[in-house]
């Protein structure tokens, strides 16, 4: 962000968790940073975490809209007016609606590239913020026909200065693909953690990790998610009647008629199938890794030790998780690692005196 299309400063209209982590990135990449903010509250946390100053710029060359989907255009129109020497951008994870809504309004389009930084959480508010929140992380960058070569450049280096890395795509691509890899997530996730309402606590005290996984994406806020998957009903209109379809034909396999041959272990190699498709660390291709399993008490510093141990051995540790033992003081961690380390690393922890297997 050095060259006369983005040089000088960055104003951040929303500090929430994601303009937060983009003014964090920016200053730790020595950029000059602009904030403002309807809540006084979001506003003095950012600036108190040194996202940038919420002093009034005299001018600025980018601006980023990073509200809710909602406030998207009417913001980004507004700085469109407000700075007619600066390139716009927003980070809201829907673009075909603010486009069209931009230009419906008549706004000068030339200068707007909407954005999609594919980080974050369930949680919000600046107090979640860092600045390594899109480290390696996959940035969309989504211009349109009448976008400026110089606007495309200027919002690609924003994402790259925030240490992501640039998927450049259409606006309805980018609806697209979203809907699929995380709309649709998320209302699966809903769903399946609105089925455990009223449930007895004795039926929830056989809860695993599974069930975590599967749910933690439904903490998201409502108010939110009812936004996003508003903007973007078309395209997971799509993707809810294929599911619909899948989920009529699980239950013909597990009815009393008789279902097609295969149905069932049809369905399920496709989830095998699909899951393998999603990529790997830093966005490379899925590796072969290895589970190794270690039990670990629950008490201060033994996550650390083990941590220190697996070091030890010359192993990094691509994923973990842990399940906690509901009847005893334990923990059940499990080490995503390498498929040809695993072995190697089982074997050293239990030298070290830890309960691990594979």
């Amino acid at each position: 962000m050095s060259d006369s299309a983005s040089a000088g400063p960055v104003l951040i209209i929303g500090t929430g968790l994601i303009g937060t982590s983009i003014g964090l990135a920016l200053r730790r990449a020595g950029h000059d940073v602009y904030l403002s903010d309807s809540s006084a509250q979001h506003l003095r946390t950012a600036v108190e975490l040194g996202a940038g100053t919420d002093q009034a710029p005299a001018g600025v060359r980018l601006a980023v809209a990073a509200v809710p989907p909602d406030a998207v255009a009417t913001v980004a129109e507004g700085a469109l007016a407000d700075w007619p020497d600066a390139v716009v951008t927003d980070v809201g994870s829907v673009k075909g609606a603010p486009l069209g809504q931009l230009l419906a309004a008549g706004a000068d389009v030339t200068r707007y590239v909407g954005s999609h930084p594919m980080a974050g959480s369930e949680h919000s508010g600046p107090d979640t913020a860092t600045a390594d929140l899109f480290d390696g992380r996959a940035w969309a960058v989504t211009p349109h026909d009448t976008a400026t070569p110089e606007a495309i450049a200027a919002v690609t280096r924003l994402a790259r200065a925030c240490g992501a890395t640039v998927v450049e795509m259409s606006p309805v691509e980018h609806d697209a693909a979203v809907a699929k890899v995380s709309h649709l997530p998320h209302l699966m996730s809903v769903l399946t953690a609105a089925q455990l309402a009223g449930s007895p606590a004795r039926h929830l005290a056989l809860s695993g990790q599974g069930l975590r996984d599967v749910t933690r994406v439904a903490a998201g806020d409502p108010a939110l998610w009812q936004q996003i998957v508003t903007a973007n009903a078309a395209e997971i209109a799509i993707l809810l009647s294929a599911v619909r379809e899948d989920l009529d034909l699980l239950l013909q396999a597990l009815g009393p008629a008789a279902a097609p041959p295969g149905s069932l272990d049809a369905t399920l190699r496709r989830g095998n199938a699909g899951r393998r498709l999603i990529p790997g660390k830093h966005g490379a291709p899925a590796a072969h890794d290895a589970t190794v399993y270690v039990q670990v008490p629950d008490r201060p510093g033994e996550l650390a030790r083990l941590f220190a141990d697996a070091g030890q051995a010359g192993v990094n540790v691509e994923d973990m998780h842990i399940d906690h033992d509901p009847a005893r003081p334990v923990g059940l961690v499990e080490l995503v690692v390498r498929e040809e380390a695993a072995a190697r690393l089982a074997t050293e922890l239990e030298a070290r005196g830890w309960v691990a297997h594979r």
